[in-house]
């Protein structure tokens, strides 16, 4: 499905972002791969490169403009192309009510999370227009769609992921570029493990019995696994899903339908 198509994944050093570099390449993608953790990106590339996948990877915080804009501009002088962008990069903040959050959380949180998939949008959509063709896609949250308590700064920043997902889906529907948000709800990722221990340690709770709690507000009951929502990324990218755009699709077993 993604044959020699170069695809540039964010976050790439661990779970959702390691997971699709894997199922990308296991269909014949080239890799442009990037994350602010060099030594778990290196390891996810070097196992890449053992299996004779083509990578090109960079250290890069996404909330720096000249560093996004020069891994793009490497991925582009690598490959020739760039077909499909991952913008999966984001961090979470402690959990706890707004008034207890800071500035430099807030600040955090949109510069990360917001800011970063605002500058790889800024140089992946050019290079897709001089192609005529491409497919970006942009992880934002189940917290992008509905309120989040307790996650107030991260709900708006992916807020922000959506209204920017849809307003480049308009500007560039007749380029041939189709641009999507993704809206997972909680994941069995280094994210939410995080969170459960941190909601365990206030409760007085183990860890299972944290991410029990967290799950109870699923109607599934359940967190996702992070292969259900990457099977949602190739979906989405996929040439024959030509006719999807401006969407923020819920891999969320129903949380926001409630």
């Amino acid at each position: 499905m993604f044959q020699d198509k170069v695809v540039m994944i964010t976050g790439a050093a661990s779970g959702f972002g390691a997971m699709a570099a894997q199922r990308f390449a296991a269909q014949g993608a080239k890799l442009g791969l990037s994350d602010i953790h060099g030594d778990q990106l290196a390891e996810v590339v070097e196992s890449l490169q053992s299996q004779g996948v083509e990578v090109v990877s960079d250290v890069v915080d996404v909330a720096e403009e000249a560093q996004v804009a020069a891994h793009v501009a490497r991925i582009a002088q690598t490959f020739r192309a760039l077909d499909v962008g991952i913008n999966n990069a984001g961090i979470g903040h402690d959990v706890r009510p707004l008034q207890f959050l800071s500035v430099d959380d807030f600040d955090l949180m949109m510069n990360v999370n917001a800011k970063g998939v605002f500058l790889c949008m800024k140089y992946q959509i050019p290079l897709m227009q001089q192609a005529g063709a491409g497919a970006i896609l942009n992880v934002a949250s189940a917290a992008g769609l509905v309120g989040a308590g307790q996650l107030s700064l991260y709900a708006a920043a992916k807020h922000a992921v959506v209204g920017m997902t849809k307003a480049a889906a308009d500007e560039n529907a007749t380029r041939g570029i189709r641009v999507n948000a993704l809206c997972p709800s909680f994941s069995a990722t280094p994210m939410v493990d995080e969170m459960a221990e941190t909601v365990g340690e206030r409760a007085g709770l183990s860890r299972e019995d944290a991410m029990t709690h967290i799950s109870s507000r699923v109607p599934m009951g359940r967190v996702s696994q992070p292969e259900e929502v990457v099977q949602a990324m190739l979906w989405i990218n996929a040439p024959e899903n030509s006719f999807m755009t401006g969407q923020a699709i819920a891999i969320d077993g129903g949380l926001t339908a409630v």
